[in-house]
C-alpha cells in the first residue's frame, strides 16, 4: 500500500521531472535512466523527507544532483563519430554537442507553470538552442539557470538543492548567464520570429520543405533557407553553414539514397515542427526545424537508427 501511495504523490510531477533532466543531460535515453534512480531514491528515502520544502521541491532536488552525478560520471563522453555512406564535401565546422537528443512534444507538461521568478518563457525552455546552449556550461552553473531562469525558484530554495549558500547560488547563475549570452547564434545576426506553433504560416512552410525533401529537390529546397542557414547532424560533428555548403551536402547524401523511397511523418520535437525520416522503410533519423519568419534557418538531423525510439516521435493510430 505504501509504494502505491508513493506512485500517486510522485505521478503528478514524472514528466516535469523527465524534462528536468533532459535539459541538464541533453539526452532523453539518459534522462529516463536518471529519473528512474530519482524515484528509487526518493522511495528509499521517503522516511527521511521531513516536509521543510514541498515534495515537488525535495523530487528536483534529488533529480538535480542524480543529473550533476550523471554528467560527472560519464565524463562528458563523446559518442563514437558515425560513418556517412558516401563521401560528404568538407564541413564548415565540427560541432561541439554530439550527444544532444530531439524531445518529442508528446512528453512536454503543458500544465508545469514555472514559479514568479522564471525568466524564460515555457517555448524557448524547450528549444535545441537552449537545450544545446545548456550542454556548453559548467553543468553546476546549467543546474542552477535551469532552478532559477526555467523553473523559477528563489535563491532560498535552489541552495539547499545544491548543498550551497545563497551567495553561490547568485555568483554561478551570474556565471552562466554571461556564458549563455556569449555563446554566438547558429548564423548569427537577427532573424524574424518563427511563426506560431501550428499556425497556417508554419504548416505551410514544413509542407513546403517535406515536398522538396522528399523529391530530392535540392533547388527547391534551398529556396526556403535563409542565407545563414546551417544543417547539424548530431551525434556527428560535421556542420553546414550558408547555402552552397547545405546544397553541396544535401546533393552528396541524395546522390546517395536516390534509388530509396524517402518517407517523412510529421511530428514536433523540442516544441519546433519535425519529422521522424525513413529511407527504403527503415528509420534514419528525426529532423528539427528552426523557422525565421518564413524561411528554415535551421536543419537538424539526428541520425536515428533504433526503431523503438523513432516510434515515439510518430503518431499512433
Amino acid at each position: 500500500m505504501a509504494e502505491i501511495a508513493f506512485e500517486e504523490q510522485v505521478a503528478a510531477y514524472r514528466r516535469e521531472l523527465l524534462l528536468h533532466c533532459y535539459r541538464l543531460l541533453g539526452s532523453l535515453t539518459d534522462a529516463e535512466d536518471v529519473l528512474q534512480e530519482t524515484l528509487l531514491a526518493a522511495w528509499r528515502g521517503l522516511d527521511g523527507f521531513e516536509g521543510r520544502s514541498s515534495l515537488r521541491s525535495w523530487l528536483y532536488r534529488i533529480a538535480t544532483n542524480r543529473c550533476l552525478n550523471a554528467l560527472r560520471d560519464r565524463g562528458r563522453r563523446v559518442p563514437p563519430e558515425p560513418k556517412p555512406p558516401f563521401e560528404p564535401p568538407p564541413p564548415s565546422r565540427h560541432g561541439d554537442v554530439p550527444w544532444l537528443q530531439p524531445y518529442p512534444d508528446t512528453l512536454l507538461v503543458p500544465d508545469a507553470a514555472p514559479g514568479p521568478e522564471a525568466r524564460c518563457t515555457a517555448r524557448e525552455a524547450v528549444e535545441l538552442a537552449f537545450v544545446a546552449a545548456l550542454q556548453r556550461l559548467p553543468p553546476r552553473q546549467a543546474a542552477v539557470l535551469v532552478l532559477r531562469d526555467v523553473l523559477g525558484y528563489p535563491p532560498g530554495e535552489v541552495a539547499p538543492m545544491l548543498g550551497v549558500t545563497p551567495t553561490a547560488v547568485k555568483g554561478l547563475l551570474q556565471r552562466a548567464r554571461t556564458s549563455l549570452a556569449r555563446q554566438p547564434e547558429r548564423g548569427g545576426g537577427r532573424h524574424p520570429e518563427a511563426p506560431a506553433p501550428g499556425s497556417a504560416r508554419e504548416r505551410e512552410l514544413v509542407r513546403r520543405f517535406a515536398d522538396a525533401f522528399t523529391a530530392d529537390d535540392i533547388d527547391a529546397l534551398v529556396t526556403l533557407l535563409t542565407d545563414d542557414a546551417w544543417l547539424a547532424m548530431p551525434p556527428a560533428p560535421h556542420e553546414y553553414h550558408g547555402v552552397p555548403a547545405i546544397a553541396s551536402f544535401l546533393r552528396a547524401s541524395t546522390a546517395w539514397s536516390a534509388d530509396l523511397p524517402v518517407l517523412l511523418v510529421p511530428t514536433r520535437a523540442n516544441g519546433q515542427p519535425a519529422f521522424t525520416c525513413r529511407l527504403g522503410g527503415e528509420p534514419a533519423g528525426v529532423i528539427v526545424l528552426t523557422l525565421a519568419g518564413d524561411r528554415v534557418r535551421g536543419i537538424t538531423r539526428f541520425l536515428v537508427l533504433d526503431d523503438g525510439f523513432l516510434r515515439r516521435f510518430e503518431p499512433r493510430c
